[in-house]
């Protein structure tokens, strides 16, 4: 019975119809709230035991400058997040199609498959390292 129970929660949690109301609520939450002024919002764990930044520090900040449509905030909060939204959105609406052309699964092979996943995590490692380097450039 109880795992049955279970069952139903992550196919409630699984349903597109949850995920968008989730993030929905997510957004609502980052648009209002200032998250510079707020205490409740997570530090990053890297940065208070390190005093670098990774590469996600300042992405709390960038969202709320985005979804109140400051891109330059958003940018010179983590110019990485901002630079990276296309590409998940992408992600996203390839992972919902059904029937994928031809055309579209090479697409999605080259822009998401072990290669990509390479490069992405050169990216990642690269701002990492130069956000840290050069501090008041990026």
């Amino acid at each position: 019975m109880n795992q049955s129970k279970n069952l139903n929660i992550y196919i409630l949690f699984k349903s597109d119809f949850v995920q968008v109301g989730i993030i929905l609520l997510i957004a609502i939450i980052y648009k209002y709230f200032f998250v510079m002024n707020a205490t409740y919002f997570p530090k990053c764990p890297f940065r208070l035991l390190t005093n670098y930044e990774c590469p996600g520090c300042g992405s709390q900040r960038a969202l709320h400058y985005l979804l109140n449509f400051n891109i330059a905030g958003a940018f010179r909060e983590n110019p990485l997040l901002v630079i990276s939204i296309p590409y998940l959105l992408l992600a996203f609406l390839l992972s919902k199609v059904a029937n994928l052309g031809k055309k579209l699964i090479a697409c999605r092979r080259i822009l998401y498959g072990k290669r990509a996943i390479y490069f992405i995590l050169v990216i990642i490692f690269s701002f990492w390292i130069l956000r840290n380097v050069y501090t008041g450039y990026v």
